[in-house]
């Protein structure tokens, strides 16, 4: 197994380097398409705006690179922003367009008295499909720690893994598809259940 981690220069790459490293594996960090070469599983750690990791990602030729990973059917873990840009856009940009894996596109939570945007902070994620085995061994509602503004909605409620809710508004926090995993919270700062979606997804 060959874990590629990419590093568009603005991911949180540190902590998903060092949770994989708790599991027992060294990853390798790819900055460019060539690197991609030999992978076997590719994680994308997003971290900022929609349309700046869209730029990032197409100055280092990255976007037909992924595209052309996912629709071969390998293992992508996309997570926060690298779960957003898997769409066909967001409303973040709206003149952006992402990678258009899945049909849909991010929102920004609606404002609503009382309610603070970014969400930020532990929430309970419930499976939608409790039989993926991306959600092996993680119960009814495991908690996860996010940091967000907007969510991606598919079209198609079939992707959806699990749900959550953020003060009466609920999203899918995680999608799957054959190989591909993604979710709108961070697994490598959410301990023991964060550390169990990331090992899942190696292992499949």
């Amino acid at each position: 197994m060959k874990i590629g981690l990419v590093d568009y220069g603005g991911g949180n790459l540190r902590s998903v380097y060092n949770a994989i490293r708790a599991l027992g594996h060294e990853p390798a960090v790819i900055s460019e398409d060539g690197a991609l070469n030999g992978a076997t599983h590719l994680i994308l750690p997003g971290q900022g705006e929609f349309a700046d990791v869209m730029a990032r990602l197409d100055d280092r030729g990255l976007v037909g690179a992924l595209r052309e990973w996912i629709k071969a059917g390998r293992p992508y873990f996309g997570i926060c922003v690298g779960y957003q840009i898997l769409f066909e856009g967001s409303d973040e940009a709206p003149d952006v367009a992402g990678l258009g894996i899945v049909k849909g596109r991010c929102v920004r939570f609606s404002e609503k008295p009382g309610r603070k945007i970014p969400q930020m902070g532990w929430n309970g994620a419930q499976p939608a499909n409790p039989d993926s085995l991306f959600w092996k061994g993680l119960g009814a509602e495991p908690y996860f720690y996010f940091v967000h503004s907007y969510y991606p909605v598919p079209e198609d409620d079939t992707w959806i893994v699990s749900e959550t809710d953020y003060d009466g508004e609920t999203f899918a926090a995680t999608v799957e598809k054959g190989k591909v995993l993604a979710c709108q919270f961070h697994p490598e700062k959410s301990q023991d259940a964060g550390l169990a979606l990331i090992a899942n997804f190696l292992g499949c």
